[in-house]
This record gives C-alpha cells, structure tokens and sequence, in this order.
C-alpha cells in the first residue's frame, strides 16, 4: 500500500473506545509523516475526539437523529465521506460502521465480528479484516490495524496533551486555595450502574479525608455527576469541584495529581495513560477489555478478583460468583449493580492508605 495522505478513523462506541484510539492516530501521523486524519464518531463523544492531536475533521453521527432523521443523516454523512480517502479504518463491526469504511475508501481495515454468519459479506468487501476480540483488552483491539499495515508498535497508551499554559492556570487555581498536593476522588460514571452508592461513597470519602492529603473530587455537568455534587458531605481535606473543569482542565488536574481514585470510567483511562497511580471500583464491568491500562508493564486485569495490584494499578471488586457478568447492572438496564454495594469502603481506603503512607512525592 502507497502511503495514504487522507485516513478516515471511524469510532462508533464510547468515550473510552475514542480515547484509547489515541496511540493508533499517533502511530499512523509517524510512519506516514503526518497524513490527514478525519475521525467519524458518535455526538456523544465528540468532547473526546476533539482532544486528539493533529485531527483535520470530525464528523458525528446521532442515534437522535437516527430516530426521527435517519436517512436525511445517512444522506449527510456518507456525501461527506464518500471516495474522500485514500485509506478507512473502521474500529467497531457493526453494519453501519463497515458500510462507512468501504463507501470511504477503496482500501479499508475493519474490526468484523467471529460469526461468519453476520461477518462473510465484510470479509468478502474489505480489504484487510481483523477480529473484534471481547476477550482482549480495547488498546490492543484498537492497535491490531497497525499489524495488518506492518507498521510497528508498543501496547502503550499515549497521554493526552496537555499545554503548559492549561497546567500552570489549573496549579494557580490551586494554590490560590493553598492546595499542593492532592489525589482525585471521581464518584461519577456515564451510567448509574457503574456508580458506588451515596453512603458507601460518603464512608469511603469520610476515610480519605482523614489521610491528610487533600482529595480533590471531580466530574461533570450531567445529570448524576450534579445529583452526587449535591450530596457530598462536607469534610476536612476533601474539596467539591465536580462541574467546575472542562475535559480539557480536568486532564492538566490528572496531569499534576498523585493519583485517581474513582470508579470504572474515562477518567480512569486518562489518569492510566497519565503513568498514575490508579484506584478502581469495578462493577459489573469485564476487565479482559476495560482494566485500566498499564503503561508500566504494558498489561491489563484479565482475572476477577476482590483486591488485584499490577504495575501502578489496584482494582476493586466485589467477592461474588457473579463477578463480572459484564451486563448494565443487575437486570441489564442500566439500573442498579448489587456488586458495587458489596465493596467495602474500608478495603479501598486501607489500600489507599498503605500507598500514601509510603509513597514519595
């Protein structure tokens, strides 16, 4: 294959699905010196993508506006992308996704499923194919077009950049309040399910606060991130900025944080990435896919476990047979997860502890 000058990314899944695409764009800017890359993503995550570097476009697409607009949409998108480009790689295998690849470009790599039943059609259009593999983490799914293209790699998860200007307005903010040193406490996540209760996450803040180092807690402007700002307790050492920062602002605070405690979500990815020191509360999420990263040893959970320590990272779950079932909560409605309410704050914040005692920052 020539060197491709224009690459459409397509990413049709999560914030974390964009987010750990990042070392495969960083690949592809080196050995093909700086192509320009469009992304194709979902609205939802657009906040996300805009963070990556040396983007030229983004185009969205909308389950919204599949609802009430769908080929008015499909229309758009597809006049945008069609014959643009001298390469597609489509990171997810749904239908949609894979019809985007080959309408883009004449050479097009696709994640297909294992079923030769939904797959045959895709392997017969594309011209490169891998498989989607549940049981490997995201990165490494996200990284195996490199291999059909040779091009060489580490399973490292890059950071994300950060200025110096963003880093020094975020420590000025801090200091002003005579804040120095601070891990993050993240409560929220994108769906309940994924979220530790209101009194576990109060015994669990009432424990660090008593660590003598400040826990700065974080989140969004969401509907549950404002429901959990609402009733934080008030406590020595933990400062409430949930809704104060940008995505942008909250990644210079990881950046210059001692660590992120938090539940199973992107800013647990960011602050992996970052070389952090990790503290994750893990639900009914797999951890063959979703772990958090380690740069360090360039590994992730594969086992289910109560406590488990690789690298610079701990993950907590919860001692029952049903752990990870990898379904969105209980009834798989993304309602309540009864494993989250089986992890001892105690447990979380005894390990917390033993790294603060030792630690040198």
């Amino acid at each position: 294959m020539k060197s491709p000058k224009r690459i459409l990314i397509i990413i049709q899944r999560s914030n974390g699905d964009v987010f750990l695409s990042l070392s495969l764009i960083n690949a592809l800017i080196d050995f093909y010196n700086f192509p320009k890359i469009d992304l194709l993503v979902n609205d939802d995550t657009l906040a996300v993508a805009q963070l990556m570097p040396n983007i030229n476009s983004i185009f969205t697409f909308s389950y919204q506006k599949k609802r009430h607009q769908q080929w008015t949409q499909e229309k758009e998108i597809i006049s945008k992308i069609y014959k643009k480009y001298d390469l597609s790689i489509n990171l997810t295998s749904s239908d949609r996704s894979v019809i985007y690849a080959l309408l883009a470009s004449k050479k097009s790599i696709s994640a297909v499923e294992k079923d030769s039943k939904k797959s045959w059609w895709k392997k017969y259009f594309l011209t490169f194919y891998y498989y989607f593999d549940v049981t490997d983490h995201i990165l490494c799914n996200n990284l195996k077009p490199l291999n059909l293209l040779k091009i060489n790699h580490r399973k490292i998860q890059n950071a994300p950049e950060v200025s110096k200007k963003m880093i020094a307005k975020i420590k000025n903010k801090l200091e002003i309040i005579g804040i120095k040193e601070f891990v993050i406490f993240h409560p929220s996540a994108q769906y309940k399910y994924k979220v530790y209760s209101q009194k576990l996450r109060d015994d669990l803040l009432k424990l660090l606060s008593q660590l003598n180092i400040t826990v700065v807690v974080t989140g969004g402007s969401n509907e549950i991130d404002l429901l959990i700002k609402k009733s934080l307790p008030k406590l020595d050492n933990v400062l409430n900025w949930i809704g104060q920062t940008s995505i942008e602002e909250y990644i210079a605070l990881s950046e210059i944080s001692k660590g992120y405690i938090g539940m199973d979500t992107l800013n647990m990815h960011i602050a992996a990435a970052q070389n952090k020191r990790v503290f994750a509360i893990f639900g009914p999420t797999r951890l063959s896919m979703w772990s958090p990263w380690s740069n360090e040893l360039q590994v992730s959970a594969t086992k289910d476990m109560p406590i488990q320590h690789y690298g610079n990272i701990t993950i907590f779950q919860a001692d029952m047979p049903c752990v990870a079932c990898g379904k969105a909560g209980c009834k798989d409605k993304k309602g309540i997860s009864e494993c989250l309410d089986n992890i001892r704050p105690q447990v979380i914040a005894n390990e917390v502890e033993k790294w603060f005692k030792y630690a040198r920052f």
